[in-house]
């Protein structure tokens, strides 16, 4: 069916007397790091995909009447222009 209780005890007793179990608090302290760094890498990319979403959504449009009403009113600007002699 699957590994024993037996057999993976002995499995771990094996390793811990190959690698020593400072060694071992290392890998996992390690692994723990990484996967904590991976987690952070993940919900940061998410947050920063949510604002680009909101901040296309959130975009505040003037309506046609507004904008053809402002355009009666804007009168253009005399502009000079100096040229060097």
């Amino acid at each position: 069916m699957g590994p024993s209780v037996w057999s993976i005890i002995v499995i771990l007793l094996i390793v811990v007397l190959l690698f020593g179990t400072k060694k071992l608090r290392n890998v996992g302290g390690d692994l723990g790091s990484a996967l904590k760094g991976f987690k952070k890498a993940l919900s940061d990319d998410d947050t920063d995909t949510d604002k680009k979403e909101a901040d296309k959504s959130d975009a505040d449009f003037e309506s046609v009447e507004h904008k053809s009403d402002s355009d009666k009113t804007v009168k253009p600007t005399e502009t000079k222009t100096t040229t060097k002699e």
